[in-house]
């Protein structure tokens, strides 16, 4: 009786004791899977992108009948880029050190400049053939990670048909300083400075379109107060919106937008 009843005490205790194993290694097991999506979240911050020249502002004004051809193409410079990536981040850690050039870089390059030549053709047809840098621009590099990669603008400027398509130098383009400066982007700040930098090609495009359209109109500073004025204002509040954005979550870079945000023609 006496042994029964010492053995019934017992048993609580060992259950008692059990269960606080259970709660303590289910707590690790909750640590080990925080710290394993902090480690996950951290190194998607810093996968590396590929970076490219941009091809539509070395173009020049397109004949409206190239309009559609070249606009499909510089599109498919978007989605090369995007496939490049896609294999960049998906193979980590795969191959030796020449995998990236090998692999991803080397046939990106391929298909860029075959791209690019199609867009020099089909301007060719009904303009002067422009004279490109294919290989240069066809060439991209692997960023450090947190770079943005900007997104290739798909709207061109057109000639004025008035012109004569195969007429050079019918109308100027914009010509502006680039955006130097940027520092490693945080990845909280990313898509808003993406976003911003593509804004800055979209208005360089604007311009260039009111060029085309506006070829002898008004006087002798038409073009400052009508264009490039408003174009440096635009820039102005764009450049600053992205080094609002940084600031955020880094130092506040300084991007010279007194140096950087007004334009002058080519001619």
């Amino acid at each position: 009786m006496n042994r029964t009843r010492s053995n019934a005490f017992r048993r609580p205790g060992r259950t008692v004791g059990r269960r606080w194993q259970i709660v303590g290694v289910a707590a690790v097991a909750v640590t080990v899977v925080g710290v394993g999506l902090g480690v996950a979240s951290a190194s998607e911050s810093s996968v590396s992108t590929i970076v490219c020249p941009g091809v539509a502002q070395a173009l020049p004004a397109v004949p409206a009948q190239s309009q559609a051809e070249v606009e499909r193409n510089l599109a498919l410079l978007n989605t090369q880029v995007s496939e490049a990536n896609n294999r960049l981040k998906t193979s980590t850690g795969q191959g030796g050190a020449n995998f990236v050039q090998n692999a991803i870089l080397g046939p990106l390059k391929d298909k860029r400049v075959s791209t690019i030549d199609r867009i020099v053709i089909s301007i060719g047809r009904h303009a002067t053939k422009p004279v490109l840098d294919e290989q240069g621009l066809g060439t991209c590099t692997v960023g450090a990670g947190g770079t943005v990669s900007t997104p290739e603008p798909t709207a061109v400027a057109t000639a004025n048909p008035s012109t004569g398509g195969n007429q050079t130098g019918a109308a100027p383009t914009v010509k502006c300083p680039e955006l130097t400066g940027l520092p490693s982007i945080p990845a909280q700040a990313q898509a808003e400075v993406k976003s911003n930098l593509t804004l800055l090609q979209t208005q360089i495009n604007e311009a260039n379109a009111r060029l085309a359209g506006t070829v002898g109109q008004g006087g002798p500073n038409f073009i400052q107060n009508a264009i490039l004025g408003p174009l440096a204002d635009k820039r102005t509040a764009t450049i600053n919106r992205i080094a609002t954005a940084i600031g955020r979550n880094a130092p506040r870079p300084d991007l010279n937008v007194e140096g950087t945000a007004p334009c002058t023609l080519n001619k």
